[in-house]
């Protein structure tokens, strides 16, 4: 009886897991290059001195700003995450965060510099976005108070 139990639980396990993937190969994914162009309102940005006071190695940045259309018109999603002051003479950042915008979100990371654009790597995403890799382009508008995010999306 144990027997027939252990092979039912097993049959039923692997019929479950069929289920699963198939559910998740059917979900809209990359299928080619792609771009995506979203504004960031860095309204939230927070730095922190954790050392001597002032800009210094090791200050933290944190933010969760709202992001809207490449028209700047339409808030169309948000994002959140941090960075790690690396080096204050040479205005260096490393960062990473999350951008959610319709169908999904886009993880970064990579450099910030506080007077040059940057270039971040895509490092996954969730949703349609869940087989993402590429770049974010960081482009900086209104001195600094709002951020042009180009995602060039790759499968």
């Amino acid at each position: 009886m144990r027997i027939k139990v252990a092979i039912t639980l097993g049959v039923l396990a692997a019929i479950a897991l069929g289920f699963a993937t198939v559910s998740v190969m059917a979900t809209p994914q990359i299928a080619s290059p792609t771009k995506l162009h979203v504004i960031e309102h860095a309204t939230s940005d927070t730095v922190i001195d954790t050392g001597l006071p002032g800009d210094t190695t090791g200050d933290l940045l944190t933010f969760h700003n709202a992001v809207f259309n490449a028209t700047d018109a339409k808030r169309v999603g948000r994002d959140q995450g941090d960075c790690i002051r690396i080096a204050p003479s040479h205005g260096s950042w490393e960062c990473r965060w999350v951008t959610r915008v319709p169908g999904g979100s886009i993880t970064v990371e990579g450099p910030f510099f506080d007077a040059q654009n940057s270039v971040l790597a895509v490092t996954g995403g969730t949703g349609i976005y869940r087989n993402a890799r590429g770049t974010m382009g960081l482009q900086a508008r209104n001195g600094g108070a709002e951020y042009d995010f180009i995602f060039n999306l790759v499968p």
